[in-house]
């Protein structure tokens, strides 16, 4: 049964090696530190939520054989529109994944030096991280060699890797599970956890996942028939995912210091009290985060770039490569000589927050058009699932945007 499940386990395990990159660890972290288990509801809330938008990514690649980013360019028959829409999603996520990648190949670096301690090159004016070169090139192996099937059982390993080093390491602390099902389902508002609250649903239900899911989940399955195994796939995945993201919460929440600022300080934090197995666990869950992250970016974005654009051929063509190429090598030199490019950050999170209502909101229109989907077109509860999440979109992207210019 086991041996059956993980050989039909794959593109969903991807969507959350996606989401939990270095900066949901860094704010699960937070969310435990300051607010203990209180905060474990809206973690549940986020999950539910990016169940029911993944699943339809999942069936409109399933049913379509298409990826989003190329129903989007057909079914929009408007030429302005599409030409406002398609700028939005190659700024938001091609633009937005090259200036984030810098901090999941970090995130990666700080689970190694962790374990490791640091390795830099100094020279007269600045050093180089050979970390972040370490990294970037396993990266680009996994990426160069094209082939989806064997990137995918790489991912996967990694996922389980995380999985497991991060659930145990909440087991070590031995949290009272009572007191963890009572907050997960009665929510709790906390003095000032207002804006924690948002970043946790906000890093877990990401665009950029949307478009990468319904790109691998037609590279794995080719007929109507395995429609059941991609639901299967995307539920069990991100409902491990969640898992995760739940027990970097409660390791955290473990904690009695505040001085906690992302999770290779709650590595050290737990020493005193669980011993060095703790530091190594924590280690290498953050190391597969950040590399995991740090793949999946920019394979993302090579996706959403083709779908676009109009590319031609598979992960092997030189357009493909071209784009995750570029993404990774900004990724490896923005890292490795420390340089955080503010402004370009600050544009992306301005076309994430715009990105991500409007392409909840087509997802949504799409997954009732016939034309598309013949008789796998939504029910209706999962179009009320739909606007309900629709609605906590507007509310997340109109946040994001206020925060980059300081309205919040």
């Amino acid at each position: 049964m086991l041996k059956k499940y993980f050989k039909n386990i794959g593109p969903g395990t991807l969507v959350a090696a996606a989401f939990i990159g270095p900066g949901t660890v860094t704010l699960c972290t937070l969310a435990g530190v300051n607010f203990g288990f209180n905060l474990l509801w809206a973690m549940l809330l986020s999950i539910i939520a990016t169940i029911v938008l993944q699943e339809m990514a999942a069936r409109l690649g399933v049913i379509s054989q298409k990826g989003l980013s190329e129903v989007i360019r057909e079914e929009i028959k408007i030429p302005f529109l599409k030409q406002i829409i398609t700028i939005l999603i190659l700024s938001a996520i091609v633009i937005g994944n090259a200036s984030y990648e810098a901090g999941n190949i970090s995130g990666g670096i700080l689970g190694l030096e962790t374990i490791f301690g640091e390795f830099k090159y100094n020279f007269d004016s600045f050093s180089i991280n050979l970390m972040s070169i370490v990294i970037g090139i396993i990266a680009f192996i996994l990426l160069y060699i094209g082939n989806y099937k064997f990137l995918e059982k790489a991912l996967v390993a990694l996922v389980l890797l995380m999985s497991f080093s991060f659930v145990i390491t909440a087991i070590i602390t031995k949290p009272n599970v009572l007191e963890i099902l009572k907050v997960m389902f009665v929510p709790k508002f906390p003095e000032k956890s207002l804006l924690t609250i948002i970043g946790l649903i906000g890093t877990t239900v990401v665009p950029y996942n949307l478009f990468l899911h319904a790109s691998l989940v037609k590279e794995r399955w080719h007929q109507k028939e395995d429609l059941k195994l991609a639901k299967k796939d995307t539920i069990v995945s991100i409902i491990l995912g969640g898992l995760v993201s739940m027990a970097i919460i409660i390791s955290a929440a473990s904690i009695p210091s505040k001085d906690i600022l992302n999770a290779a300080d709650l590595a050290e934090g737990l020493v005193p009290l669980y011993g060095q197995f703790a530091r190594y666990f924590l280690a290498l869950g953050l190391f597969a985060a950040g590399i995991t992250s740090a793949i999946t970016a920019p394979l993302a974005a090579a996706y959403v770039a083709k779908g676009c654009l109009g590319f031609k051929g598979n992960m092997q063509s030189k357009s493909f490569r071209a784009v995750w190429i570029t993404i990774l090598f900004l990724g490896v030199l923005f890292s490795s000589i420390g340089i955080k490019p503010i402004e370009i950050i600050k544009f992306a999170q301005v076309a994430n927050g715009m990105l991500l209502p409007i392409i909840a909101g087509i997802l949504l229109w799409i997954m009732n058009k016939k034309n598309v989907l013949g008789n796998f077109v939504n029910t209706k509860t999962q179009n009320i699932l739909g606007f309900v999440i629709l609605a906590i979109s507007i509310f997340l992207g109109a946040k994001g945007i206020l925060k980059v210019f300081n309205f919040l």
